[in-house]
């Protein structure tokens, strides 16, 4: 009798300590579990603090952005709109000087490489100027600069070229003068002169420039 009540207990020692076991072991894991949940709600939170942070931000700079656009739109309308141009033309006007503001700009500093174009205004000015074209060249570098259209800071790019005519001093004198007060910049090199007052030659070698395009590089950004 004694020893059947000793493996009673016995057993229920044992079913006690496999119970506690158990409640160990689920204790455990909920508080691992609980853990790794915590930690992937915290990142998930941090995560989604950046998100708003970078959403606020982007907000902001397209409020910025919107803003600047519209000053520009003013700012350009309020500079086309002049009664005289900025080199005193007609801005409705088709004469030499004539042309609105914006139509200036871009005819001072083109935004694609044309080397044909700038050698048919070369002869334009040689031809005003009463003196006889010899030759007009240079390096047509209309290929290489193909791949040069656009930039996000873009620099002006000389065009080199060379001239040579015939007319009197005086003519070859307001040749350099008129390139030199042109709206497009020329710069002048050299100049070789050989003859007399009324029968001069005249070789003249500059550069001029043109300014790619800019682009706005308009990004999108992974928040991580």
């Amino acid at each position: 009798m004694a020893k059947t009540q000793s493996l009673t207990k016995r057993n229920l020692i044992t079913q006690a300590n496999k119970r506690i076991v158990t409640a160990t072991a689920v204790a455990a894991f909920v508080v691992v579990f609980s853990l790794f949940a915590a930690k992937s709600l915290i990142s998930q939170a941090a995560y989604q603090n950046k998100v708003i942070s970078g959403k606020k931000k982007a907000v902001a700079q397209l409020k910025a952005d919107l803003n600047a656009r519209d000053d520009l739109v003013t700012s350009y309308k309020a500079f086309v709109s002049t009664q005289q141009n900025i080199i005193g033309g007609n801005p409705t006007g088709t004469g030499a000087k004539d042309g609105d503001n914006a139509k200036i700009i871009l005819d001072a500093l083109p935004s694609k490489y044309d080397f044909p174009a700038l050698t048919t205004s070369l002869e334009k000015i040689i031809n005003d100027q009463g003196l006889q074209i010899t030759s007009i060249s240079g390096t047509d570098d209309e290929i290489a600069q193909s791949a040069n259209q656009s930039s996000s800071s873009p620099q002006p790019v000389a065009m080199p070229f060379q001239i040579q005519v015939n007319g009197s001093y005086a003519s070859v004198q307001n040749l350099i003068s008129v390139l030199d007060r042109s709206i497009r910049p020329f710069q002048i090199k050299s100049v070789e002169l050989t003859g007399n007052d009324s029968s001069m030659v005249a070789s003249i070698s500059g550069q001029t420039y043109y300014q790619p395009e800019k682009n706005l590089n308009i990004k999108t950004e992974v928040v991580k």
